[in-house]
């Protein structure tokens, strides 16, 4: 399969063949934490956050939108949800969704609507209360739809890749989408990797039965 394809038409694709099998599996080696994914439960995310992009956001096909957060799963997530919904990745964007950290060190620009996420597992709300006006993630997304129209999806021109790739690029950078779009494309599956502990990078690997790896930065021996 190869040439210009629409998002919801290559996520049919694999949702018809293999629902079941993992497409986005997590790390994070500074809490422990693992979260995996299969097609069919990062195609329901994926639909709750292009309704959660429409109904809460208030954007449409076209917008742009800031995201401003470390390499994580929900990064793959809200991509696809950017992909559903026809949006553009603008670090300058007056709609921001934000980690904890941005959030914490007030770098949200001139964001006018701005949504932060926890990143805590199962993306659980803030334990404390957010700054005024500012919307918390965990408690909105259980609430939307898992059925999602698209108006004006975003095409993928990716070459199809069917490796099981273990990184620890952001999802979100030009070169992480590029990676998840021919995944999807292909047959193939993402092992992220946050705050990478070289020590465990090999287990990490051969647990998930990589068959690539791709570096952000050359690992330090």
């Amino acid at each position: 399969m190869s040439g210009v394809t629409a998002f919801p038409d290559l996520l049919a694709r694999r949702l018809a063949s293999d629902p079941g099998q993992p497409f986005v599996t997590f790390y994070d080696d500074a809490s422990g934490e693992r979260t995996e994914l299969s097609v069919k439960t990062w195609a329901n995310w994926v639909s709750k956050t292009a309704n959660l992009y429409a109904d809460e956001l208030m954007l449409d096909p076209g917008d742009d939108l800031r995201i401003d957060l470390p390499p994580h799963w929900l990064g793959t997530v809200f991509l696809g949800g950017l992909w559903m919904s026809g949006l553009t990745l603008d670090r300058t964007a007056p709609v921001a969704i934000l980690g904890p950290d941005a959030l914490a060190n007030g770098s949200t620009g001139d964001a006018t609507l701005r949504m932060a996420c926890a990143l805590r597992p199962f993306a659980v709300p803030f334990a404390d209360p957010l700054p005024d006006g500012v919307l918390d993630h965990g408690k909105l997304w259980a609430g939307q739809s898992d059925v999602f129209s698209p108006l004006e999806p975003a095409v993928l021109d990716e070459a199809p890749d069917d490796r099981r790739v273990i990184t620890d690029l952001d999802p979100l950078s030009a070169q992480g989408s590029s990676l998840v779009a021919g995944l999807l494309t292909g047959s193939g599956s993402l092992v992220v990797v946050a705050h990478a502990d070289e020590s465990r990078w090999p287990a990490h690997s051969q647990n998930e039965r990589a068959t690539a790896a791709v570096r952000a930065t050359q690992p330090i021996s």
